[in-house]
């Protein structure tokens, strides 16, 4: 994924994962939460692989995929669903035209 593309994903889910500092702690960053969250999708590595790299726990890496996803499914909803009717329509289009020949 281009830097630009990171950017306006990250506007979009910015704030619906963005989590307020405590006085105990300070939150993980929107785009920290984001490049976990993509490089996960991306590799497919484990939580404990990926808590190395990030020096974020595994355990949190646990609770941050399934909420950066739920953020990206909301904001892309429209998106995703106009591009499932491209392609639907493209098989469609593809099966009819097998069918006539």
């Amino acid at each position: 994924m281009d830097v630009s593309s990171f950017e306006s994903l990250l506007n979009l889910v910015s704030p619906i994962i963005r989590k307020q500092d405590t006085v105990m702690r300070q939150s993980i960053s929107p785009a920290e939460r984001l490049a976990v969250t993509l490089r996960y999708l991306a590799t497919g590595e484990t939580f404990q692989s990926l808590q190395y790299l990030y020096r974020i726990p595994a355990q949190t890496i646990g609770r941050i995929v399934p909420e950066t996803c739920g953020a990206i499914v909301k904001c892309l909803h429209s998106f995703i669903e106009h591009c499932l009717m491209q392609q639907m329509e493209v098989v469609y289009n593809l099966l009819k035209s097998l069918r006539h020949d």
